[in-house]
């Protein structure tokens, strides 16, 4: 089993920065994906971020630019670094971990955006 517990979600205003993280623990394999997903009110989730081992990353176009995700194997941790947050980016954030087509995912940490 994987746990995943998420953290520094918030309120900030817009242009604001905030740093998001996922510890994992359990039965973490060397091969896995992290991602971030989103899920705003009223809309379906959606994929953020994602970070394979071998450190291919991507992201959606939307962030582009603006966040950057990056692991730290020895802990077992993925981080989202949001920068230029805009209004639209409000929404509740997910961290998931896929190894050998498990999925595993975090309660979320919520995010608002608003003056």
């Amino acid at each position: 089993q994987v746990q995943l517990v998420e953290s520094g979600g918030g309120l900030v205003q817009p242009g604001g920065s905030l740093a998001l993280s996922c510890a994992a623990s359990g039965s973490i394999f060397s091969i896995n994906v992290m991602r971030w997903y989103r899920q705003a009110p009223g809309k379906e989730r959606e994929l953020v971020a994602f970070m394979h081992t071998n450190g291919g990353t991507d992201y959606l176009d939307s962030v582009k630019g603006r966040f950057t995700i990056s692991r730290d194997y020895a802990k077992n941790t993925v981080h989202l670094q949001m920068n230029s947050l805009k209004p639209e980016d409000t929404a509740v954030y997910y961290c998931n971990l896929e190894q050998w087509g498990i999925n595993y995912w975090g309660n979320g940490t919520p995010v608002t955006v608003s003056s």
